[in-house]
């Protein structure tokens, strides 16, 4: 089991946006803005749906780790730490899903 974790990519993911545009592919996400690194999030999104349904467990590892990238970087543009997600995430795990999810606003 690795010790790497979501907190080190977020880490990871701000220093490359700092890179040259040339040499870093999360630069370059960046530079495009916010549209470009959505329309990747959801690309992702829908590839690892695709590899859920058709059972490709090696395809949707890879396609899971694709999304998470894109999320943190969809994330940083925005100015919003991973800390902020896990917080509401935490609020959510104190109580059942379905309590949780009666008790939202419509």
């Amino acid at each position: 089991m690795s010790d790497f974790s979501l907190s080190d990519l977020e880490k990871i993911v701000a220093n490359r946006a700092k890179a040259s545009p040339e040499e870093s592919w999360t630069a370059k996400l960046f530079v495009a803005g916010q549209r470009k690194a959505a329309k990747k999030l959801g690309e992702e999104a829908v590839e690892t749906v695709i590899a859920a349904i058709s059972d490709d467990k090696l395809n949707l590892i890879d396609e899971s780790a694709d999304l998470l990238y894109h999320l943190l970087v969809v994330l940083k543009i925005a100015d919003i730490p991973l800390s902020d997600v896990m917080n509401v995430l935490e609020q959510r795990t104190a109580q059942s899903g379905l309590q949780e999810k009666a008790s939202r606003r419509e």
